[in-house]
C-alpha cells in the first residue's frame, strides 16, 4: 500500500510493507506539518492521545497489542523507558501491561525535559530532529530502583514511532556511559516502524528488535518553495519557576508502577461528553482519570497539551495556544479541542491551579482544572 500525502513544503509517500491484522494505517495515524525547518511533516497519532482526542479503551487497545508482541523470555533485570513528551502514557501503558509477566523484575521510566533537583540525573542525551533535542533521565534516591537499573539486561524504549533509531541510540550510549554496562538485550516498542534497514544502532554491540503495530517506510520529496520558517523557543530545559507538586511515581522518577490517581472526577451527567486533557509529560495520571470515567460509562476521550509546534490543517483541525504551566513562558498547544463540543473539559496538572495561563481559559470557555493541590 503506498499513499501521497500533499503538503506545503512537498510531498510525502508512505509505504505500507505490514501491519497488525488488527490496526491499519488509517487507524493509527494521519498527517500534519510542522512549524520546524528541520522536517516539514508530522505523522499524527490516532491513538497516542497527544494531538487528537481518543477513548481510553482504544489507547489501552494499542498497549494491550504491542505488549503481547515482546518477548517474555527476556534477562533480567529490566528497565522499560518511556519518550518524552509523546510517549510518556504509552511507555507506562506498555509497562503495565507487562507488570503480570515480570513483576519488579522490570521497572518503569521515563526521559524528562523537566529535571528535577532532587533526584539524581543518570544521562542527557539529544533528540536531533525534534523542536526540543535536549532530554534528560532521571535515577533514584532509592537505591533498589537505582541499582536496578545500573544491573539491567533488557532495555525495552517505548516511543510513538522510529524514522532512523537515532534518539534510541543517542539514549542508549548516555546510558551505557552512565554505567550501564550489562545489557544484553534491546527491545524498542513503537506504534510504527519506519527505520526498516535504516536503524542506526550497529555500532551497539547488542542486538536490538524492533516491535510495532506498523512497519514501511517514507519518502519525502521537497518541493523547493521558499517558505520562512519561524519555530517558536520550545526546547527549554531550565529551572522552571512553577513547582512540580504532585507526585514523580509515574515515571519521572524511577517506579514500579504502583501510583494511582489522586483525586476522581465526579459529578458527570450522563449525557455529557467529556475531555480529559493531560498536560506534557504528565500524562499517565489525567490517563487513568479519564479511564476510570469510560468504565463508569461516561463517554469520555483523553488528549494532552504539548510543546510540539504544528500547522493548522490536515490532521489538526483546530488549536489553542497558551503559555505553559511550569512558569518558563514557552509556548503550549491543545489540538482539535476548539472545533468539537465537548461539555466538560478537564485539564490536569501537576503545578498549581494558578499556572495555567488565563488565555487558555478564553480558548476553552469550559475549561476546569484538577491540580494535586485541591
Amino acid at each position: 500500500m503506498i499513499k501521497h500525502i500533499d503538503l506545503s513544503r512537498g510531498r510525502i509517500s508512505v509505504t505500507v510493507n505490514h501491519h497488525h491484522p488488527e490496526w491499519t494505517l488509517d487507524d493509527l495515524l494521519s498527517f500534519a506539518e510542522r512549524i520546524n525547518p528541520k522536517r516539514a511533516f508530522l505523522f499524527v497519532s490516532k491513538v497516542l492521545g497527544k494531538h487528537i482526542p481518543v477513548a481510553p479503551s482504544v489507547m489501552q487497545k494499542s498497549y494491550q497489542d504491542l505488549a503481547a508482541l515482546i518477548p517474555k523470555n527476556l534477562p533480567y533485570p529490566i528497565s522499560v523507558i518511556g519518550m518524552a513528551e509523546t510517549a510518556v502514557g504509552l511507555g507506562a501503558g506498555v509497562y503495565r501491561e507487562l507488570k503480570p509477566d515480570f513483576g519488579e523484575n522490570a521497572i518503569f521510566l521515563t526521559t524528562t525535559r523537566h529535571p528535577v533537583e532532587t533526584l539524581p540525573t543518570l544521562g542527557l542525551f539529544l533528540e536531533e530532529h525534534s523542536h526540543a533535542q535536549d532530554q534528560f533521565i532521571l535515577s533514584s534516591h532509592n537505591a533498589i530502583k537505582h541499582q536496578h537499573i545500573l544491573s539491567s539486561k533488557t532495555l525495552i524504549l517505548v516511543d510513538d514511532e522510529i524514522s532512523t533509531g537515532k534518539t534510541f541510540r543517542n539514549l542508549i550510549l548516555s546510558l551505557k556511559k552512565s554505567g550501564l554496562e550489562q545489557i544484553e538485550r534491546i527491545i524498542l516498542v513503537t506504534l510504527v516502524n519506519w527505520a526498516e534497514q535504516h536503524l542506526v544502532t550497529d555500532d551497539l554491540g547488542i542486538p536490538v528488535e524492533v516491535i510495532s503495530l506498523l512497519q514501511g517506510h517514507w519518502q519525502w520529496q521537497d518541493n523547493n518553495k521558499e517558505i520562512d520558517i519561524q519555530m517558536p523557543n520550545v526546547s527549554s530545559t531550565q529551572q522552571q519557576s512553577q513547582k512540580v507538586i504532585a507526585p514523580n511515581d509515574w515515571g519521572r522518577e524511577p517506579t514500579f508502577l504502583d501510583c494511582s490517581v489522586w483525586q476522581q472526577i465526579k459529578s458527570i451527567q450522563a449525557h455529557e461528553k467529556v475531555l480529559v486533557l493531560g498536560s506534557g509529560e504528565f500524562t499517565w495520571i489525567p490517563f487513568l482519570m479519564a479511564e476510570q470515567l469510560e468504565k463508569q460509562d461516561v463517554e469520555v476521550y483523553f488528549s494532552s497539551t504539548t510543546r510540539s509546534p504544528i500547522m493548522q490543517g490536515h490532521a489538526i483541525e483546530s488549536i489553542c495556544l497558551f503559555k505553559d504551566n511550569y512558569g518558563l513562558n514557552m509556548n503550549n498547544y491543545a489540538y482539535n479541542v476548539k472545533h468539537q463540543q465537548f461539555d466538560r473539559v478537564f485539564l490536569i496538572i501537576e503545578t498549581a491551579k494558578d499556572s495555567v495561563d488565563p488565555l487558555l481559559f478564553e480558548q476553552i470557555k469550559n475549561l476546569e482544572i484538577i491540580s494535586y493541590e485541591c
